[in-house]
């Protein structure tokens, strides 16, 4: 097939790198403009425009699709279908209609559960057992549309965001190219109208720790906000990203160390096992605990 594909992050490069793999023809790919990061403020390519600029693929960054020349641009691409993965700008009904086969989206979630914009935080945080993909055929509504096709995993009793958004990723891929290899044995069905939960998009207000708060749930906020933004406490005046844990079986006052790196949450504990202080690079608890001695208390 004639393929434009839309993405952003490095969730996206997989299901791109995976298309082309398929033998599908990259007619063009479209990707949100560069962003001022890191020390300098350099305006940085994505990673699906690194990638794609990689292979020789012609890229867009829009704004948006306001101007009718960026959809008169989009139609002359003639394509048989778009896919849309984690993309990030809306796009107007002439746009999702211009392909022959219209636009699929690949969605981190079992939808109609975890619609919008962080579907894997949020599977994490609530304590779901499981998670997976759909294969949506994109309609003007948030993430509302039918779906052809969706794959459920087993979330890890320890299982981190960053780890979840990887296999996630791995497994979006496969499945469009499943679909696309057969898009009418791939019927799209309507999503129920029960079990509709929305995804709302982290807010950094919600990473600081609350120790008072059951240690399932400490637990769930860390790994869920593992790697960004990242759960955090204060050692010794500063900021202290917490970002791999589990659950422990010991008691205390809330915010009380126990002993190596556990921590007394309002009922049982957490264990820390991964950490990185303001400033330093990402370390496991037992190689922070070989030079530094924690308080009495955290805070």
């Amino acid at each position: 097939m004639r393929v434009v594909f839309m993405g952003t992050p490095d969730f996206s490069v997989a299901a791109l790198r995976a298309l082309a793999a398929a033998g599908h023809e990259i007619a063009a790919v479209y990707s949100q403009p560069p962003r001022k990061s890191g020390r300098g403020q350099k305006r940085r390519p994505s990673p699906v425009q690194a990638y794609a600029e990689c292979q020789g693929w012609t890229v867009f960054t829009p704004k948006n699709f306001h101007d009718p020349a960026e959809l008169a641009n989009f139609a002359a691409l003639e394509a048989d279908i778009a896919v849309v993965v984690a993309y990030g700008l809306i796009l107007p009904q002439a746009l999702l209609d211009a392909p022959r086969f219209g636009c699929l989206n690949i969605h981190a979630s079992l939808l109609p559960r975890w619609r919008g914009a962080a579907p894997i935080h949020r599977a994490i945080m609530a304590g779901d057992a499981q998670t997976g993909v759909c294969i949506m055929q994109m309609d003007a509504g948030l993430d509302t549309g039918p779906v052809r096709l969706r794959r459920a995993l087993d979330i890890a009793a320890q299982e981190t965001t960053a780890e979840l958004h990887d296999r996630l990723a791995a497994l979006g891929a496969a499945a469009i190219v499943d679909v696309l290899a057969d898009l009418p044995g791939h019927p799209p069905e309507v999503q129920p109208d029960v079990g509709i939960c929305y995804a709302q998009k982290i807010d950094k207000s919600e990473a600081r720790i609350d120790w008072t708060r059951p240690a399932l749930e400490v637990d769930r906020q860390i790994r869920a906000l593992s790697p960004f933004p990242g759960a955090w406490c204060e050692l010794a005046g500063q900021r202290m990203k917490l970002l791999a844990s589990q659950t422990g079986q010991g008691s205390g006052a809330p915010g009380q160390v126990l002993g190596g790196f556990e921590v007394a949450c309002g009922q049982g504990s957490v264990i820390i096992t991964r950490l990185q202080l303001a400033g330093k690079t990402a370390q496991t608890a037992a190689e922070f605990l070989q030079g530094h001695a924690l308080p009495e208390e955290l805070i």
